[in-house]
């Protein structure tokens, strides 16, 4: 049979080595030997003896809350074998944490990570009056995470000297060392003749990064899935 189907940047390879690779732009492949953590309904195929498993309350690291700030949950997968991860068709990114290294990540985006990384959820400073971002998930530790956005995302630079804004219904993540408040870039006047829409944003202030998504949250997405 021969098809364009069947290139070679197409078709599956054994892994060479256990964790968390990226299969191609939509998806991660994690070669299992031991067990992973990611969100649940991300599996999109395995091979090997692998279980998955619900991770509830009251479970090591996952004691505060075993859900990420958007309502989405968790499921550890345990065993040995390879299993591929995918959200919606939206991109995937690995990103690699080394000691002292911290992200704070929209629970939204989170799509797997390795054991070794530690893991909390925070409620973010300034954003209680938000509709999005009012929980994040803290990773620090050295290990990997894989992430996802819809489209390419926007990686930013925090400075002392460059306080960023971003609107909450667009950020994906950010540096754990930078600092949040609410800005309002609207008089209350203009909001009661209906405003920009651009009302409210979440500041950050520090040295970092910031990273965004090339659009808003789209509100039937707005709960998590």
């Amino acid at each position: 049979m021969h098809s364009d189907l069947f290139a070679s940047e197409n078709v599956v390879t054994p892994a060479s080595a256990p964790g968390m690779t990226l299969q191609n732009a939509k998806s991660i492949k994690y070669a299992v030997d031991g067990e992973c953590f990611a969100r649940q309904g991300a599996m999109v195929a395995y091979r090997g003896d692998l279980q998955f498993e619900k991770q509830g309350q009251g479970v090591g690291k996952f004691l505060k809350r075993a859900v990420t700030g958007e309502g989405l949950a968790l499921m550890a997968v345990r065993g040995r074998g390879e299993v591929w991860f995918a959200h919606e068709a939206a991109n995937c990114f690995v990103v690699e944490l080394g000691p002292g290294d911290g992200i704070t990540i929209n629970g939204r985006n989170v799509l797997c990570f390795d054991p070794s990384l530690s893991y909390e959820i925070s409620t973010v400073k300034g954003a209680g009056m938000t509709g999005g971002g009012l929980f994040n998930s803290v990773f620090t530790g050295h290990g990997k995470l894989g992430l996802v956005c819809e489209g390419n995302p926007i990686v930013i630079p925090v400075s002392p000297q460059a306080p960023v804004f971003v609107d909450t219904d667009a950020v994906v993540g950010w540096s754990a060392s930078l600092k949040t408040s609410l800005h309002r870039s609207q008089s209350l006047g203009s909001m009661l003749r209906g405003g920009s829409g651009e009302a409210v944003q979440l500041r950050l202030d520090g040295e970092g990064f910031v990273i965004v998504r090339p659009s808003e949250l789209r509100p039937e997405r707005a709960s998590g899935n």
